[in-house]
């Protein structure tokens, strides 16, 4: 399960107001559907009697925060440079994925715990037979999340949200726990109560994992982490192909929020003028940036090439 972080894929020509109305619709309908989601399978957990049931639904109402963490980091994000921040706000939306993970991950362990202790107590004669409208629930919360997954993952990439992109593996890991929900009850009602609660603590697992992998995505972009080697080669192969470029001598790559900082070393015929081999830094510069909407800055050096 990954969080897919793939800078070089944001897409091409998404305006700031369309970029802004996506935002807002994703937001809105990922926060009517949690609600009345997790609102749906809370009550179906409790007449139902399913444990499974209701830490299925504080799994989902976890989600209505998340989606307004998201949101607000986002937002932020996409605020102008300042006089304090001369390099933007990007990295608020790495911030918006941490608070999503850790959100996550205590929700995880909250519904772990109460499957852990009936497990523990094995009470499992007392416990309490689910009804069919908890595994009711559980199907209906499979197809709405999985639903809701790929619609907040299609919008996530194509804005490049990392924030939006956890949001929508927060939507999986309910799909999934959810089937864990299924299973459980089905057992339950088959005549295995324990199974209920095995359930509970299936779903803390898969919640877990996913919550591992979205705090590791959101450090590893806010501590300049190097977009990787092939990301590296296809823009050295890039530049290396422009007039004038002799060779490219050096290329970093550091991801920075969901933007792209790049520094070049460039050859280029060491007799030219300082002020011919600066136009052809720029015209670099220029075409690296309206080709690769994801690098906000490129920073050039220009050597002397070696006869």
């Amino acid at each position: 399960m990954t969080t897919e972080k793939k800078p070089y894929e944001m897409a091409v020509g998404i305006t700031d107001r369309r970029e802004a109305l996506i935002i807002r619709k994703m937001s809105l309908i990922s926060l009517i559907g949690n609600t009345v989601l997790s609102g749906f399978k809370l009550f179906a957990g409790v007449i139902g009697n399913s444990g499974a049931m209701i830490s299925d639904a504080i799994h989902s109402f976890s989600d209505v925060l998340t989606t307004l963490i998201a949101w607000i980091g986002v937002k932020v994000s996409k605020k102008a440079a300042d006089e304090a921040h001369p390099y933007g706000h990007e990295r608020m939306e790495c911030v918006a994925s941490l608070l999503l993970g850790l959100v996550l991950m205590a929700t995880g362990l909250g519904v772990g715990r109460v499957g852990v202790d009936n497990i523990i107590a094995n009470n499992y004669e007392t416990l309490a037979i689910p009804k069919l409208i908890a595994l009711a629930a559980s199907v209906v919360s499979i197809l709405g999340k999985e639903a809701m997954f790929w619609y907040t993952r299609y919008y996530a990439k194509l804005i490049n949200s990392s924030a939006f992109m956890a949001d929508a593996w927060h939507h999986r890991s309910d799909a999934i726990s959810s089937i864990g929900s299924f299973i459980g009850i089905a057992g339950a009602m088959l005549g295995f109560p324990v199974m209920d609660s095995v359930a509970s603590v299936v779903i803390c697992l898969f919640i877990l994992k996913v919550a591992y992998d979205i705090l590791r995505d959101a450090l590893m972009k806010m501590l300049d982490t190097s977009c990787g080697e092939a990301y590296e080669n296809q823009l050295t192969h890039y530049i290396a192909e422009k007039e004038d470029v002799r060779s490219v001598d050096l290329l970093h790559s550091r991801m920075f929020g969901n933007k792209v900082f790049i520094d070049l070393e460039i050859s280029v015929d060491g007799d030219k003028s300082l002020r011919d081999a600066h136009a052809v830094a720029e015209l670099v510069h220029e075409d690296v940036e309206l080709n690769f909407p994801e690098i906000k800055h490129i920073m050039i050096h220009v050597n002397p090439a070696n006869e």
